[in-house]
């Protein structure tokens, strides 16, 4: 079965960094757009940033642009997420997904259980 399994969250002080993992397994990863969502507290989910299967392109949040970097790695079925210049606003549950073909929107078939993130000021 599908599985993404996020890794590498935690709290760190404002201006600071983190790289998020996602392990994936159970589908053909290559073949698969995937993305990373975030949910702040009492917030809805949002897109922050997501790839396609070749990792040719990236498409980021407006909010979020300049500070996160998405990539993969196709030969280790792994996802990343590097986030620079952190803010206490970016505390949030964050979210590795996943879909089926091109990346034509933020919809994903997948998701992972979620990776805390805080962020101190």
């Amino acid at each position: 079965q599908v599985q993404l399994v996020e890794s590498g969250g935690g709290s760190v002080q404002a201006g600071g960094s983190l790289r998020l993992s996602c392990d994936a397994s159970g589908f053909t990863y290559s073949s698969y757009c995937m993305g990373w969502f975030r949910q702040a507290p009492g917030k809805e989910r949002e897109g922050v940033a997501r790839i396609t299967p070749d990792g040719a392109k990236q498409y980021y949040a407006d909010s979020l642009k300049g500070r996160v970097t998405i990539s993969r790695d196709n030969a280790e079925n792994t996802l990343y997420l590097q986030m620079d210049s952190l803010k206490p606003e970016d505390t949030a549950m964050y979210y590795c997904a996943a879909r089926g073909g091109y990346c034509l929107n933020w919809s994903m078939h997948y998701w992972g259980k979620g990776i805390m993130v805080t962020i101190s000021s």
